[in-house]
């Protein structure tokens, strides 16, 4: 899209919120125009039945038409548009997918976890100053999160693991309710998840987080 001179716009649809983002391409540089973001907690309730359920479906529905009304004009080769770990997850991706695609009048592209760890790596590394010292970036969202170490802007290190602050309320905090026990299998949940990358990580290292 670099490539492309004047607008352009990119949505990452998490499985929290919705993020959109308009910028113009001038000479090679990408000056941001207008971000928006919606809570509409896609992955709401995707643990515990493994669908979307009609009403996260229909608070995303309604956010993707709005985001539609804003691009209206752009060419499709100016649009890029990325679902994550709900639409990766979900049982009923499919069938959703379609109708999201029609209600933001663009092409949305699902990408793996992996994908998803390099894209945020890449985001974090061009906003930062230079650096040749290996950095670790972690990404929590609503349905993963992301472990990448990297140099500058090679990726040397990248994992993506089911957690996420969407699900794990849905999982350990029913209706909100906090509790000492609920934070122990939470932690404890988490820690697990992490032990299965955490030597790796650790005989990688990185100077900063």
């Amino acid at each position: 899209m670099t490539s492309t001179e004047g607008s352009v716009a990119v949505l990452d649809m998490g499985s929290n919120s919705f993020h959109l983002v308009v910028a113009r391409i001038e000479h090679g540089e990408i000056r941001t125009l207008q971000t928006f973001r919606e809570s509409v907690r896609l992955g709401e309730g995707l643990g515990e039945s493994g669908r979307l359920s009609k009403t996260a479906r229909q608070r995303s529905l309604v956010c993707l038409k709005q985001f539609g009304q804003r691009l209206e004009g752009l060419s499709g080769e100016n649009v890029a548009a990325f679902a994550t770990n709900a639409l990766r997850v979900a049982s009923n991706g499919r069938s959703f997918l379609d109708e999201a695609q029609a209600a933001l009048g663009y092409p949305i592209q699902v990408i793996s976890g992996v994908e998803e760890a390099r894209l945020i790596y890449l985001g974090v590394a061009h906003s930062l100053p230079s650096d040749p010292k290996p950095r670790l970036v972690v990404d929590i969202g609503g349905g993963s999160t992301e472990f990448v170490i990297g140099e500058q802007f090679q990726v040397r290190l990248i994992e993506s693991l089911a957690m996420g602050c969407v699900s794990f309320m849905d999982r350990f905090f029913p209706c909100g309710k906090l509790s000492i026990h609920n934070f122990e299998q939470a932690y404890n949940h988490a820690s697990n998840e992490i032990v299965r990358v955490g030597k790796r990580y650790r005989k990688k290292g990185w100077s900063v987080c």
